[in-house]
């Protein structure tokens, strides 16, 4: 009895320790998931959320191949373009599919290179033209607009270090197309306003040199000397957060999309104003490797949105100075 006894402990021991798999989700295709995020996490540095929507996204594409007799390391082409028009079917925004087959793309080529697998199911897989449609922007009337409203209120003498900060963010969000989690994330030390710039972390905590014109380095100037230490003052201890809040500490990023969409009356948001920086550059005659290397973009296909823009201010300035473009509109004049 006392074998029996010792046997029924021991599965029962073993039930308890076995892993809960989620549905949809092989064990050998859960274990894969979860250590590609963790490379993404610890090898490639990003963020704990883009960790959690390629998770997620790898889960989804997961679970369809099972539907399909198949697992992850099993999966082919029609899997692929499979998942991608059943999304469709379910009404998923393109642009979302197309991040949906970047995430496979990335986690197969680390497979390959992994010496994982020998073949790659998202060859020849055409990308939803998500970048056909172009980001909304401001005009630069209402980017000015907005800019001048908080300029006179940080200008004034009654003006407090909030007044101060939210004037500076938004010089700073327009002068360098920032993101919003770059934003927060600044430090005081970032600052290179003896050479004009500020020196930003992107995506996967890649660096970059960020350029800044006179306004805001003043806006910046003015927040520092006279606004942050206002705001430090009212926190306990010191912080290396550039942007603080009324409390002293450092701002989320709801704080900022808050302030951003109550200055401008619901029109901007942060992101709005990184599309109004990028457009507006690129009307102004900027080429798009430029841009690219400003927004801190990884790939130039990400930039490629603004190829229209490019070309008709390429189309304009033929229009201006060719010799013959300038007889054809004296003539129809």
């Amino acid at each position: 009895m006392g074998a029996v006894k010792g046997g029924k402990s021991r599965v029962m021991r073993e039930k308890v320790k076995a892993p809960q798999r989620k549905t949809g989700e092989t064990a050998s295709d859960g274990a894969m998931v979860r250590e590609y995020v963790t490379h993404l996490r610890v090898e490639r540095g990003l963020r704990p959320l883009s960790c959690e929507a390629y998770r997620r996204d790898l889960e989804q594409f997961a679970e369809f191949v099972e539907g399909e007799h198949a697992t992850l390391a099993t999966a082919r082409q029609q899997h692929v373009s499979g998942w991608m028009q059943d999304k469709r079917e379910h009404a998923v925004e393109s642009r979302s599919i197309a991040r949906k087959l970047s995430c496979l793309r990335g986690f197969y080529k680390w497979l390959l290179k992994d010496k994982r697998m020998t073949y790659d199911p998202t060859v020849n897989i055409e990308s939803p033209a998500s970048w056909k449609v172009l980001p909304k922007s401001l005009a630069e009337g209402e980017v000015e607009e907005m800019l001048e409203r908080t300029g006179v209120a940080a200008r004034s003498e009654a003006a407090d270090g909030l007044a101060l900060r939210d004037h500076a963010m938004l010089e700073l969000l327009y002068a360098g197309g920032l993101r919003v989690g770059e934003i927060v994330s600044l430090r005081q030390e970032d600052l290179r306003l003896e050479s004009a710039s500020v020196q930003v972390r992107g995506k996967g905590d890649k660096e970059r040199i960020v350029p800044l014109h006179a306004k805001a380095i003043a806006a910046i100037e003015n927040y520092v000397q006279r606004g942050r230490p206002e705001l430090v003052s009212k926190g306990a201890g010191m912080q290396r957060a550039l942007f603080l809040s009324v409390r002293g500490k450092p701002l989320t990023t709801q704080v900022v999309w808050t302030m951003v969409r109550g200055v401008s009356g619901g029109k901007a948001s942060p992101h709005k104003l990184r599309h109004s920086c990028a457009t507006h550059m690129v009307e102004h005659g900027a080429d798009l490797r430029t841009v690219q290397t400003f927004l801190g973009h990884a790939d130039i296909a990400t930039t490629q949105v603004y190829t229209h823009l490019a070309i008709d201010r390429l189309k304009q300035v033929h229009r201006m100075h060719h010799p013959r473009a300038k007889m054809r509109k004296e003539a129809g004049a």
